[in-house]
C-alpha cells in the first residue's frame, strides 16, 4: 500500500466514471499518459480513496460512497445473530 502525504491529485473521479474489471476485482480509469489509474474493489471496502497510475506519479481522489462498498460477510454474520 502507498502512502500520499501532502499529494496533490491530478483531479476527483466519481466511482461511476471507473470501469470495473470483473476478473481482477479492479477500477480502473484512464490516465493522461496512457495508462489507467487503478484502485482495488478491497481497498474501497477499506475506506480507501485514492487511484494511482503505476507508469507515473499521479493521483485521482475517487469520489464513491463507503456504504456502497460495505463488507457483506459482516451484514450477513450480523443478520444471522439476530435471527
Amino acid at each position: 500500500m502507498k502512502i500520499f502525504w501532502m499529494s496533490v491529485f491530478h483531479d476527483e473521479v466519481e466511482i461511476e466514471d471507473f470501469e470495473f474489471d470483473e476478473d481482477k476485482q479492479v477500477y480502473w480509469h484512464p490516465c493522461p499518459c496512457g495508462d489507467r489509474f487503478e484502485i482495488t474493489k478491497e481497498m474501497l471496502e477499506l475506506g480507501e480513496d485514492v487511484a494511482a497510475c503505476p507508469s507515473c506519479s499521479l493521483i485521482v481522489r475517487v469520489i464513491y460512497d463507503p456504504e456502497m462498498f460495505s463488507n457483506m460477510e459482516t451484514i450477513s454474520m450480523t443478520i444471522k445473530a439476530s435471527a
